[in-house]
């Protein structure tokens, strides 16, 4: 028997920069369930902001730029947050809290600081919710990477006794998590999924993204510069680790072409650089695994999943999470509902065999409502 209802919502804007997801999950008796979820497109000239401000060396005012940003995307989040309880048709007062994630523009954990853009307070003002923020920096100061921190919830939502599992979030990063009931679970970012192939396409054919690969679909893989790409020393490099577009920004794809390519063979290339750096990450971490589930916006691209299904090991199912009982796109946005709950009853949310911090610790700081 469930017991009474305990609403929580989760809000995510990732690498993608395309807009915030809404879930809100009712997780009485422990385990959530979807009640609902919505999707806000960023406005016009958000992302080239966002950017910007990313790019090192850029704009001079950047501290201001980001309190201005902050700000746009504090607004945006409480517009998702009544999105999502209107769907529902619930009252926010049934909404025990919101968890905001924000929007990352800086990642260095070598450094020791992550920065998310975000505006808490105004969000809690806003919807009059409690919100819990700031889930990364619990985790640097313990000297853990700050991230990724779904692994934790992969495993609360979707580990088995009966199968090897690997969970794998194919955003503008691809992260995985190896559920295997005979070995600790462990999870790292394996390099860029869609962010460098948003970009390309972006810049050669206005889209904001590849719909389907069918653009990479349609060029020829370049076999030296896939080699010469795949040899950044951070795919090699052992878990815990993390990264973003701090590193695989279009700067570093810029600096290892010669110019000549072929616009669409360069998204073959990259669409071919995530499938292969992912591909190898599982063989390394799980050769045995039965079975790979995919969320996050690279689960619907179809030449993407071709390629990642022919670089697996045969035998090896390849499936969405929705046959989990989540669909790709609400996995994220579950899980900061799910941090969100477990900052508030002062649970761990990190694994340190993930992040490498020196043990669980509570994420989040928490925002009232009042």
């Amino acid at each position: 028997m469930s017991g009474p209802s305990e609403y929580f919502i989760g809000l995510m804007s990732g690498t993608s920069m395309d807009g915030v997801d809404a879930v809100l999950a009712d997780f009485a008796g422990g385990h959530p369930r979807v009640v609902g979820d919505a999707h806000l497109p960023y406005p016009p000239g958000l992302a080239p902001r966002l950017l910007a401000l990313q790019t090192p060396g850029g704009d001079g005012d950047a501290l201001d730029e980001s309190l201005r940003l902050s700000l746009m995307l504090g607004g945006l989040y409480a517009d998702a947050v009544d999105a999502v309880l209107a769907r529902c048709d619930m009252p926010a007062t049934a909404i025990r809290a919101v968890g905001c994630h924000g929007q990352t523009v800086r990642h260095a954990p070598q450094l020791g600081y992550t920065l998310q853009l975000n505006a808490p307070a105004l969000l809690a003002e806003r919807c009059a919710i409690d919100v819990v923020a700031d889930f990364r920096s619990r985790d640097l100061a313990a000297g853990g990477q700050g991230a990724p921190l779904v692994p934790a919830v992969h495993a609360g939502l979707f580990a088995t006794s009966g199968e090897s599992r690997v969970i794998l979030n194919l955003g503008g990063i691809a992260n995985l998590t190896r559920l295997d009931p005979a070995r600790p679970v462990i999870g790292f970012d394996t390099g860029p999924a869609n962010m460098l192939l948003d970009a390309w396409c972006h810049r050669h054919t206005g889209r904001s993204y590849d719909q389907n690969g069918d653009w990479a679909a349609s060029g020829r893989v370049d076999g030296a510069l896939l080699q010469w790409l795949l040899a950044d020393p951070y795919f090699a490099a052992p878990a815990p680790k993390s990264t973003g577009r701090d590193l695989f920004s279009p700067e570093w794809l810029d600096a290892r072409l010669s110019g000549t390519e072929a616009p669409a063979d360069v998204q073959a290339t990259l669409a071919e650089l995530t499938a292969a750096s992912v591909a190898d990450a599982i063989l390394a971490c799980s050769p045995d695994v039965d079975a790979v589930f995919v969320c996050g916006g690279g689960a619907f691209n179809r030449d993407l999943m071709d390629r990642l299904a022919r670089r697996l090991t045969p035998g090896v199912r390849l499936e969405h999470t929705g046959r989990l009982g989540v669909p790709p796109q609400q996995v994220e946005a579950l899980a900061f509902a799910w941090l969100a709950r477990a900052c508030l009853r002062r649970e761990p949310g990190n694994l340190p065999g993930v992040t490498g911090a020196a043990g669980p610790r509570v994420l989040g700081a928490i925002y009232p409502a009042m």
